[in-house]
C-alpha cells in the first residue's frame, strides 16, 4: 500500500505543483462522505478498497487547492460558492480512462460485417441516410476515432450512405485531449498500416514523435460532455450504433438498470449496443436481445 509520503513523492516526480506539507491521511469517516458524493453526483460505485487510490488522487488537488486536509477540501468544493469551480476538477481526478485505437476488434469486425449491413438492408426504400453512432464514454477519443476510420473506409462503398459521430464523456480533460486528435505514435500501433497511411498525420518535429487524426475524420466527430445520472442527455437524434464499452461496471446494479434504460431510449429499434469483454446484461430488464458476445440488439 502505497503511503501518502510515497504518493507525494511520486506526484512530485512526474512534475506536479510541489508544496511544503504532506496532506494528512484521510479517515474512514471522510472517505464514507466522498463514498457517498461520488454515488450520487457520478452514480460510481467506489468500494473501501479504493480509499488509498482516492485518496491519492485527491492528494493533488488539495496541494493544489493549498488545504491540508480532505476535510478542508470537501467542505470547500461542496459547501462553498468559490467551490464551485473545482467540482469539474473533482470528477476529472476521480474518473477512470482508459482506452485504446482498436480495442477489443471482434466488436469492429461484427460493426462491419454484421451490423451496418442489417441497418442498410432495413433501409428498402434507398433514401440516402446518416448513419449515427455513439462513442459513450470515450475518454481521450481512440474509441470514435477509430469507428471514424471503419465508417469512412465502409462508406465508400455505399453510394448515398453517410455518418455522424457522438463522443461523450464526463471528464473535460479527456475530451480536451480527444478534440485535438494528437497521439503519441506508439499508441497508433494497433491501426492497420492501410489505415494509418490515410488517417494519420505524422508530427513534422520529428522529435515529437506524434500522429494527428486528418480533418476529414476529425470533422464527422462531435464531443459533448455528458454525466449519465443526467435525466436527459439531449441529444438531437436516436442512435444506430452505441458504443458504451467498460463503463456499467463502475455503477452498482440499481444504477446500471436506470443508466441503460436511459441508453435503450437513445438508441433506433433495430440498432446495436456494445459493452465491454467483461461486463453483461444478464439479468436487466432491457429491450435488447444478444447476438454476440457483448453485443446487443434493440427489440420493438
Amino acid at each position: 500500500m502505497t503511503s501518502a509520503s510515497q504518493e507525494y513523492q511520486e506526484q512530485k516526480d512526474k512534475g506536479d505543483p510541489p508544496g511544503s506539507f504532506v496532506p494528512e491521511a484521510m479517515s474512514d469517516m471522510m472517505f464514507l462522505r466522498f463514498q457517498e458524493v461520488i454515488m450520487s453526483e457520478l452514480g460510481i460505485n467506489v468500494t473501501s478498497a479504493k480509499k488509498t487510490m482516492i485518496q491519492a488522487r485527491l492528494a493533488k488537488r488539495l496541494r493544489i487547492r493549498q488545504l491540508h486536509s480532505y476535510e478542508e477540501y470537501f467542505d470547500y468544493v461542496f459547501k462553498t460558492a468559490d467551490g464551485r469551480a473545482e467540482i469539474q476538477d473533482f470528477i476529472d481526478v476521480i474518473t477512470t480512462n482508459k482506452t485504446d485505437f482498436f480495442r477489443e476488434p471482434h466488436h469492429f469486425d461484427y460493426l462491419i460485417g454484421t451490423a451496418l449491413p442489417q441497418l442498410l438492408a432495413r433501409n428498402e426504400r434507398n433514401i440516402p441516410r446518416v448513419i449515427n453512432l455513439w462513442s459513450a464514454g470515450c475518454s481521450s477519443g481512440e474509441e470514435p476515432y477509430t469507428l471514424a476510420m471503419l465508417m469512412d473506409d465502409f462508406i465508400h462503398s455505399q453510394p448515398g450512405i453517410n455518418y455522424s459521430i457522438l463522443a461523450s464523456d464526463i471528464c473535460t480533460t479527456v475530451l480536451k485531449k480527444a478534440q485535438s486528435a494528437i497521439y503519441p505514435q506508439n499508441l497508433a500501433a494497433p491501426i492497420p498500416l492501410g489505415f494509418k497511411k490515410k488517417y494519420l498525420l505524422k508530427s513534422k518535429d520529428r522529435a515529437k514523435n506524434q500522429v494527428r487524426i486528418v480533418p476529414q475524420l476529425r470533422s464527422k466527430v462531435r464531443f459533448k460532455q455528458i454525466n449519465f445520472m443526467d435525466p436527459d442527455f439531449d441529444l438531437p437524434t436516436r442512435m444506430d450504433i452505441i458504443f458504451f464499452r467498460n463503463v456499467i461496471i463502475y455503477f452498482d446494479h440499481e444504477t446500471q438498470q436506470t443508466v441503460l434504460e436511459k441508453m435503450c431510449r437513445h438508441l433506433r429499434t433495430g440498432g446495436y449496443l456494445f459493452i465491454g469483454h467483461s461486463e453483461t446484461l444478464s439479468g436487466f430488464r432491457l429491450p435488447l436481445t444478444a447476438v454476440g458476445p457483448t453485443i446487443y440488439r434493440k427489440t420493438a
